[in-house]
Parts: C-alpha cells; sequence; structure tokens
C-alpha cells in the first residue's frame, strides 16, 4: 500500500479550494441530465434558504492498488470538527469522478439537514474509480481494492472517522452494492449502502456494451441480482426513478430483497430526480451515523 504523494501543484490547488469554501464561492460538481452517467461540472450552486454552505476539498494521492494519482474528495458539512467524523464512501457514475460523485446537491442537502438539526454530522468521501464497475477488470488497476484498503488508511492519516456506510448512483450504485458483500465476506459488514438510481442491468449484451467484465461469467460472478443476500446485516435504502433505463433491474432488486428502503419515484436517470431522493438518502444514512471519537 503506497504512502500518499503530493506535488506542487496538487497543494497549490487544495490551498485554492479551501480558500474558495472559506469564501463562499467553491466550485461544486453534480450529474447533467444530458444523457444517462454523464457528468459536468458547474459552480457557485451552495446557497441555501439557511446559508447552509458544504466545505469541499480535494486532494491528489497515489493509489497503489491503482496504480496511479487519483482524486480524494470530501463533503463535509461546514463548521464541523473533522476528528473522528464518520464518513460515508461515494462511488461515482460511469466517466465520472471523484469531482463528480455528489450528484442531486448532495452535499448541499447534507450541510442544510446538519445546520438545521434534523442528522448528526457526517461526511462524504469520493476517489476516482475508473470507468470498470468497481472492480479489477484490468490487470493491475483495482479499485475495489482501493476503497477496502487504502481509503480506510488514508482516512485515518488526516483524523476521520471510519466509513460507516457506501453511497453510490449508477454505475456506483452497482459498486456500493458490489462493497457492502466485499465487506460481509470479510466479517466486517458496513452499517448502511444507499444504491440511487444503480446500475443493474438484466442482459450480457446490453452489459457488454460497457467494456466492464472480460466475459458474461465475470459478471454474473459480481452482479448483485445474482447475489441477492451477499451483503448480510448491511441496511440497505434503494432510490430509482419508474422513467429509468435501470428500471427493471432494480424493481427486481427491490422486490426480491426486501430492502429496508426501496423507493420507485416518478423520473429518469438524471439529476432531477437525484434531487428528489437526495434529502431521503441523507436522512437513511443518518441513522447509522455514529461518531468514532
Amino acid at each position: 500500500m503506497g504512502e500518499p504523494r503530493y506535488s506542487r501543484r496538487t497543494l497549490i490547488a487544495a490551498m485554492g479550494v479551501v480558500i474558495a469554501t472559506a469564501t463562499g464561492v467553491a466550485t461544486y460538481v453534480t450529474a447533467s441530465s444530458q444523457g444517462p452517467q454523464e457528468q459536468i461540472a458547474t459552480s457557485d450552486r451552495l446557497s441555501r434558504p439557511n446559508g447552509a454552505k458544504p466545505t469541499l476539498r480535494f486532494e491528489r494521492v497515489y493509489s497503489a492498488a491503482r496504480h496511479r494519482d487519483v482524486t480524494l474528495a470530501f463533503y463535509l458539512p461546514a463548521g464541523v470538527n473533522p476528528r473522528g467524523l464518520p464518513m460515508s464512501l461515494l462511488l461515482h457514475g460511469l466517466h465520472g469522478d471523484a469531482r463528480h460523485a455528489a450528484v442531486g446537491d448532495l452535499a448541499d442537502v447534507l450541510a442544510s439537514a446538519v445546520k438545521k438539526g434534523s442528522v448528526p454530522a457526517f461526511g462524504f468521501v469520493a476517489v476516482d474509480g475508473g470507468d470498470n464497475y468497481w472492480h479489477e477488470n484490468i490487470p493491475g488497476d483495482d479499485p475495489m481494492a482501493m476503497l477496502l484498503d487504502e481509503v480506510p488508511q488514508w482516512l485515518r492519516e488526516r483524523g476521520y472517522g471510519e466509513p460507516f456506510a457506501i453511497t453510490g448512483a449508477s454505475m456506483g450504485g452497482f459498486g456500493a452494492l458490489l462493497y457492502a458483500r466485499r465487506r460481509a465476506e470479510r466479517g466486517d459488514p458496513i452499517a448502511a449502502t444507499a444504491a440511487i438510481s444503480p446500475g443493474l442491468i438484466t442482459t450480457w449484451p446490453e452489459m457488454a456494451k460497457r467494456r466492464a467484465f472480460k466475459d458474461e461469467d465475470e459478471w454474473a460472478s459480481l452482479d448483485p441480482l445474482r447475489h441477492l443476500t451477499s451483503t448480510g446485516p448491511t441496511a440497505l435504502g434503494v432510490w430509482i426513478g419508474d422513467r429509468d433505463k435501470f428500471i427493471e433491474g432494480t424493481r427486481r432488486f427491490i422486490r426480491d430483497v426486501r430492502p429496508e428502503v426501496g423507493t420507485v419515484k416518478g423520473g429518469g436517470h438524471d439529476d432531477g430526480f437525484y434531487r428528489k431522493v437526495t434529502p431521503d438518502v441523507v436522512q437513511f444514512l443518518a441513522k447509522y451515523a455514529k461518531r468514532t471519537v
């Protein structure tokens, strides 16, 4: 496991984010509605009626599991002591990255809820995972090992609490369910998993278009629809739009698994739908957030 490596450019960029956040003009990223899983950056979208603004922090670290530098992104409620702060992993969708992971104003919703006192403080941490459905499709590039082994170390080094939950949208929803399975297999189940519009595809020809699995057998070995009880005791929350392209597989998952939360609402696979459900996602996760120190 490699130690984090920082460049002069990384440190300057991180300082810029801190300054921008302090002055209330931090850059915010969200998912685009121009197409499923397409993500773009926007800015100046932090204002809430109660004035709550999230704190955003971006760093570059070296992942030995992925053999490359990756962005480590923190989405935190403003004014909260980060020491021991419970953290949910946050997984991006296809063609996304850590800076684009907070769909549906998720960071704003969390900041507002914490300021109102309606939820205990916790944060989100995202990291670049590539386009391979959060598993080692390319030898030597293992985003799941990064999540399991490296991210907890990076959190400890910065004084944050251990991951208590995982949240993911689209491909990230698939990855969140796979992560929950891996944690259960290790005998260390995650407390909660929130899957938003998860990429639960029901046919191999459709999944093969993503080129994220070497063959149908590999996909079947990882597909949450084929391993319905594999997440163990972790609490599951699933949200999907009734016009989402992944509705068939997700309806089946909700029907067969009967998660703690299984919500189908009007909407598609886009930020308009995500904004409808992120308040519920934050409330669901908050039930399991416990500060460690």
